[in-house]
């Protein structure tokens, strides 16, 4: 059961980031922000999706537009993934699954046969007063990062 609706204001949070970062989402009013749900770092899909994010990241910023990336990925592995990739901006770690649990994205998937429990790539954009605009869910990369920016220009 999520925790965000559309149209409603997300519960306040906090998380830790990298570059030493502690995420008050309270603090983030003001600026749009853009949340995206992945499964692992350094693995085809969410490299690639990363890199997205990072080759508009001049286009998002010039809309007052803070992104944030989050999986279950340790710090240490979020800082070896962002420098490798230069992404400029922030991952969260969420090994808690606190954030993931807020925005109910953690579902059952299938692997080479094998369920598990993992992260649905999913994507949030949250507006300047902190309330939920859209959401992607079952996220296909390909075409992501722009269907994301037009709904950011569209706010």
């Amino acid at each position: 059961m999520s925790l965000v609706s559309l149209n409603q204001p997300i519960p306040d949070f906090n998380a830790q980031a990298t570059s030493d970062l502690a995420v008050d989402s309270g603090a983030l009013r003001g600026r749009n922000l853009v949340i995206y749900f992945y499964p692992k770092d350094s693995t085809p899909g969410c490299t690639t999706e990363g890199q997205n994010f990072r080759d508009l990241y001049e286009e998002f910023q010039a809309l007052d537009t803070d992104i944030f990336g989050v999986s279950r990925d340790g710090l240490r592995a979020h800082e070896n993934f962002k420098a490798k990739q230069a992404f400029p901006f922030e991952l969260i770690s969420d090994t808690d699954e606190s954030l993931c649990g807020l925005f109910d994205v953690i579902k059952l998937k299938k692997l080479y046969g094998k369920e598990h429990m993992g992260i649905e790539r999913s994507t949030f954009l949250i507006d300047k007063t902190g309330t939920l605009r859209n959401e992607w869910r079952k996220v296909k990369v390909a075409g992501h990062t722009d269907a994301v920016l037009e709904a950011v220009k569209a706010l």
